[in-house]
C-alpha cells in the first residue's frame, strides 16, 4: 500500500518514462500500473502498448490484479480475526484449581499483544529480543496479567507513538521479563510509589491505582520480583520469575 506522496512519485516517473519511449496515454496508463502496484522496471510490458487493444489488455489485467489483491486482504483479516478469537478465548479463560502448570511465558506475551493490536499498529513499534526461555511452572493467567498492565502502561506512556521493546532473559535460577517504553520517564519522586495502591498519575477517572499493586501480588504469589528503573526517554519494568 502506497501513501499518497508515493503514489504521485511513482506516477510521475511512470509518466516520464512512457513518454520518453513516445507511448500515447502516459498518464492513463502510469495511473493504471501504480493501481496495480508495478512503479518500476516496466520496459517488457512496453509492447503491449502499442498495441491496438492496449486499452482490454490492461484492464483485464487490472482486473485480476485487483482479485487477487481483494482475495489477499480477505485472508489476512481472516488470520487476524482467528489470532483475536484464539486470544480472547484464551484471556477470558480461568482456572479455577489455582494450581500451577508448565507454561511458555512467550506465548502469554504473544497473546496480550494480539489483543493490543489495533493500538499498536497505529504509532508503536514492537521490538523483541526472546531468549531461549524454558517453560515455567505458574498461573498462566494470572502473568497474563501481569504483561497487560505492563504493556498498558508502556503504551500511555508514550501517548501511543514510540518503541516498546520486549525482552527475555534465563538467568541463573530465573527468568527476566524486561518491558522498555521511551516514554517522558517517571520522575525520580515518583518512582518509589508506584507499587503503592491506590497511587497513580493519571488523571482523575482515568486509573485507579490499583493496576501495579495487582501486578506486585501476582509476582509474589510467583516468589518472584519486580522492579522499575527510569530516566527521560527510557523507563524498563523487570519482572524475575524464578525457574523451578
Amino acid at each position: 500500500m502506497f501513501t499518497s506522496k508515493e503514489r504521485r512519485q511513482f506516477k510521475q516517473k511512470l509518466i516520464g518514462y512512457l513518454e520518453a519511449k513516445n507511448i500515447d496515454n502516459a498518464e492513463e496508463i502510469a495511473d493504471t500500473l501504480v493501481d496495480m502496484g508495478i512503479y518500476d522496471d516496466i520496459e517488457e510490458f512496453l509492447p503491449l502498448f502499442t498495441l491496438p487493444d492496449w486499452g482490454k489488455v490492461l484492464n483485464t489485467a487490472y482486473q485480476f490484479a485487483s482479485f487477487k489483491k481483494s482475495i489477499s486482504l480477505i485472508q489476512r483479516a481472516t488470520a487476524k480475526s482467528g489470532k483475536v478469537v484464539f486470544a480472547l478465548k484464551s484471556y477470558a479463560h480461568f482456572d479455577n484449581k489455582q494450581e500451577k502448570v508448565d507454561a511458555n511465558l512467550h506465548d502469554g506475551i504473544e497473546m496480550v499483544l494480539t489483543l493490543y493490536q489495533n493500538q499498536l499498529k497505529h504509532g508503536i513499534e514492537v521490538i523483541k529480543k526472546y531468549d531461549n526461555l524454558p517453560k515455567i511452572i505458574c498461573h498462566p493467567d494470572d502473568l497474563n496479567q501481569v504483561w497487560t498492565n505492563l504493556i498498558h502502561n508502556a503504551l500511555q506512556a508514550m501517548d501511543y507513538k514510540g518503541i516498546l521493546t520486549i525482552e527475555t532473559q534465563k538467568q541463573e535460577g530465573n527468568v527476566a521479563v524486561m518491558f522498555t517504553d521511551n516514554g517522558q520517564g517517571i520522575s525520580p519522586e515518583v518512582l518509589p510509589k508506584i507499587f503503592q495502591p491506590f497511587f497513580t498519575t493519571k488523571p482523575a477517572g482515568e486509573g485507579s491505582g490499583l493496576g501495579l499493586d495487582i501486578v506486585r501480588k501476582i509476582i509474589d504469589k510467583h516468589e518472584g520480583k519486580i522492579f522499575v528503573t527510569s530516566i527521560p526517554g527510557e523507563t524498563t519494568f523487570t519482572v524475575l520469575l524464578p525457574i523451578y
